[in-house]
Order: C-alpha cells, then sequence, then structure tokens
C-alpha cells in the first residue's frame, strides 16, 4: 500500500515510523526533516497548501490513502486537495476540521445538540459584552476562537491576575478576530482522549495526560505541550464511569456533525478535565495531540495502514493497543515558549536512546548538509514504553541526555511524586 503523509513534525514522525512498518510511505512537508525523510519511499518538499503541485504529485504516485496531520493545514484545506482529484482520505476536511479552528462553532454544535460536557460561556464580539460576561460567569477563560497552536488560552487567576488584564486580553483578540470566547474556569485533571473515526463510529486510544506548562510544578506560560503520559486502559486519577462520560460525549459530537453535514473522518481529540460536578469539555481537535500521538501511537498493535484505509473507506477496523505505560517529554530550545532559540546544532547519539530502550522523534528541526538545526519551537520528543511509568520515565531521561545543544526540557513529567499530587487533587475535589 502507497500511504501520504503531509507535514513534519515530531508527531508526524511518530505517524511516519508506524506507517512505514506496513505502507510504503510517501511524505510532503515544508522543509527537510530528517526523521521522516529516512523513513520516507519518495518525499515532496514544498509548500502543502499549493494543491496544484502537491495534488499531481501525489496523483503520479498513485497513492492509496492520504492522511494530512498539523492542525493549520487541516485548516487550510489541504485534505480537500487529495479529495478532489481522487485520493482516498484519512483525515478530515476543511469543514470538519472546523470543530478544531473555530472553538465557536464546537460550542455551538454543542448547544444546539444538547451535548453534556459544556461549561458556561459567552462569545463577545465587544468589550461591554466581556464586561458583562465576567459578571455573570465569574472566574473566566479566556480564548481565542481560532488556531493559536496551544498558546493563546489565559486563565483569570494564573496568566491573568485582575480584571483589567483580563479586559486588556478580550480587547487584543476583538481587535485581532473581531471576537473572543470566554467560559467558566473550571477546577479539576485534564485528560486527552482520542479517537479514530470513519464518519459514522469511533475506535478509542488509551488516554493521555498533557502538560501545557512550561516548567516544572506545572507553572509558566502555556505551551504545544512539554510532555505526557499514560498508564494503560485509565490514568491514576481516573475511574471508568469518566471515561464512558467522555466517550459518550464524543459519539454525540460525531453524530452531530454527521446529522449535520459534516461527518468526521480522522481522528478526533478530546481535551477533557475531570470536575467535582463530572467531566467536562476544554476542547475539541480534528487531528492527534502533540505528544500524545506519541505515547498511543507506541502501544498501536493495528497496523496503521490498515486503520487509516478503514476510515477513509467508511468501515473503521477496531484498533487494538498494549496495555504499557508510556512517558513522551520534549527537550525544546532555550529561550522556549517565549522565543526559541533557532538555527543552533544539535548532535544526537540515535544508538544509544534505542539500548536504553527508548525513541527519539525529531520536532521543529530542518536537517542540511551541515546536520540537524534548531527552530523556534519544541526540538525533539523522547519517548518511552514499559510496565511500570517508572521505568519508561527513567528510559526518557536517559535518552535525553543523549541529545546535546542549548536545549532543555521539564524534569517532572511522569515522576511519581507528580502523579501523586494528581490523584491528591481529584480526591480532594470529589470528596
Amino acid at each position: 500500500m502507497k500511504v501520504l503523509l503531509v507535514g513534519a513534525g515530531a508527531r508526524e514522525h511518530a505517524i511516519a515510523e508506524q506507517v512505514s512498518k506496513g505502507a510504503k510511505l510517501y511524505s510532503i512537508m515544508p522543509k527537510k526533516h530528517p526523521g521522516i525523510a529516512k523513513l520516507s519511499e519518495e518525499f515532496l518538499i514544498h509548500d502543502p497548501t499549493d494543491a496544484s503541485v502537491v495534488a499531481q504529485w501525489a496523483k503520479s504516485r498513485s497513492i492509496e490513502v492520504a492522511f494530512v496531520s498539523p492542525d493549520a493545514l487541516l485548516a487550510d484545506g489541504v485534505t480537500d486537495t487529495f479529495a478532489e482529484v481522487g485520493i482516498p482520505v484519512a483525515s478530515p476536511t476543511k469543514k470538519a476540521a472546523r470543530i478544531e479552528w473555530d472553538k465557536g462553532y464546537a460550542r455551538s454544535l454543542m448547544q444546539r445538540n444538547e451535548i453534556p460536557g459544556c461549561p458556561a460561556l459567552k462569545i463577545c464580539s465587544s468589550l461591554e459584552e466581556a464586561k458583562d460576561a465576567l459578571k455573570e460567569i465569574g472566574a473566566i477563560v479566556v480564548k481565542p476562537l481560532g488556531l493559536t497552536g496551544g498558546k493563546g488560552v489565559r486563565i483569570q487567576g494564573e496568566h491573568l491576575n485582575s480584571e483589567e488584564e483580563v479586559l486588556a486580553y478580550c480587547a487584543e483578540l476583538l481587535e485581532k478576530d473581531g471576537n473572543v470566547l470566554l467560559e467558566e474556569k473550571l477546577e479539576g485533571e485534564e485528560f486527552t482522549l482520542q479517537a479514530f473515526c470513519d464518519g459514522n463510529s469511533l475506535s478509542l486510544m488509551p488516554p493521555v495526560q498533557d502538560h501545557k506548562r512550561a516548567f516544572e510544578g506545572d507553572s509558566g506560560p502555556n505551551t504545544g505541550g512539554m510532555g505526557s503520559y499514560s498508564t494503560g486502559a485509565l490514568l491514576p486519577f481516573l475511574e471508568q464511569k469518566d471515561l464512558d462520560a467522555a466517550k459518550s460525549i464524543m459519539e454525540a459530537v460525531l453524530s452531530a456533525m454527521r446529522d449535520e453535514g459534516s461527518p468526521f473522518t480522522g481522528v478526533l481529540y478530546g481535551q477533557f478535565i475531570a470536575t467535582k460536578a463530572g467531566i467536562k469539555v476544554i476542547e475539541f481537535n480534528a487531528r492527534f495531540g502533540d505528544p500524545e500521538a506519541m505515547n498511543v501511537l507506541s502501544l498501536l498493535k493495528t497496523p496503521l495502514p490498515q486503520l487509516f484505509l478503514s476510515m477513509s473507506k467508511g468501515e473503521l477496523v477496531p484498533a487494538e493497543f498494549s496495555p504499557d505505560c508510556t512517558v513522551v517529554k520534549y527537550a525544546v530550545p532555550e529561550g522556549y515558549p517565549e522565543k526559541g532559540k533557532a538555527d543552533e546544532l544539535i548532535m544526537v547519539n540515535e544508538q544509544k536512546i534505542w539500548d536504553l530502550g527508548a525513541k527519539l522523534y525529531f520536532g521543529s528541526v530542518y536537517q542540511t548538509e551541515k546536520g540537524i538545526f534548531t527552530s523556534t519551537s519544541r526540538t525533539a520528543a523522547a519517548v518511552a514504553h514499559a510496565q511500570k511509568l517508572s521505568e519508561a520515565e527513567k528510559a526518557v531521561e536517559g535518552a535525553l541526555s543523549c541529545i546535546s545543544g542549548p536545549l532543555w526540557h521539564r524534569k517532572d513529567i511522569g515522576t511519581q511524586e507528580l502523579v501523586k499530587r494528581r490523584i491528591a487533587h481529584i480526591r480532594s475535589l470529589r470528596t
């Protein structure tokens, strides 16, 4: 089978590895990604949004199924580019990907269809409306309606320390986008639940907990994700009823999108929070999470090409996973997330990483004849799985010591201390 992957990052590197195990991989990327290029039968370095060029290239290679990965490319309708020339696709159309690139649409979809899990919210188009929403809702979260790479959400009392700061950020977003989303601030423990979807049905992946905050102890600004962990069928702070509630919400969203003429084929990503009042929805994404993709794909037993093809045909096969624990940690450039140091040479001892029982996926890097260089965003992710979480965490720390360059990472992700804090937090809320 010939499978096309569009995108270039650590998430796409993990997808590429799984595809290449059971099919011939063809790739389109804006810059040469060293890991994906190495796995590909053939690759095209070109702007993926240049529809005529990429469609013709894929058509001439007799691609049997295409998968477009990054959120920005889905929002640009790159999936539609391949569908329009008759190539089956396992990623959502621009219309279906609206569940991610328009947060207002996602919330209104839930409200129209009476899908549970919605916090109190208001979409505001003026500063006066924002002031009224503050009075009505109380403590809030301020969200841009569009894509921000995981860095646009700001929380009152954490990122925004006064009503003046809240309104100033609202004014900034109103000037830029014309609208701003204000939501009730929820207290609890967040988790990610991802599912393969074929427009009608879904197959769940293991739940994962991501760590958005830049620094240890969950402090600092939001990032695209500094790392994540999973512990098999459940996370330590979850009960089965929590997972069942999240699954039910995702099934309802999938059904509503189909009934409203936007059937969703691809990976549906639900960001949930377990609260005292039950499971609530933070947001939906229209693709694999980054870093969560690396947790689940490292456990996947079902061949990914088979899953992609079944999704594109509307005949989804169930996905099977190993019950192991996983840990992912990102090495990021100095200055990240405010201003990551770009164009710095990094050196990697890949053999030693393999010997430690871990893997390395390159993120925001580029390769020239002189070597591999950083960009401003996350550089590389180390991943390991084992029967015990502590074993996987130890292997990841060892792997990150095999990368040299001006990089740093959060060392507390996947540690027993941090996990115990999560468990204690949810118990205190629920009792």
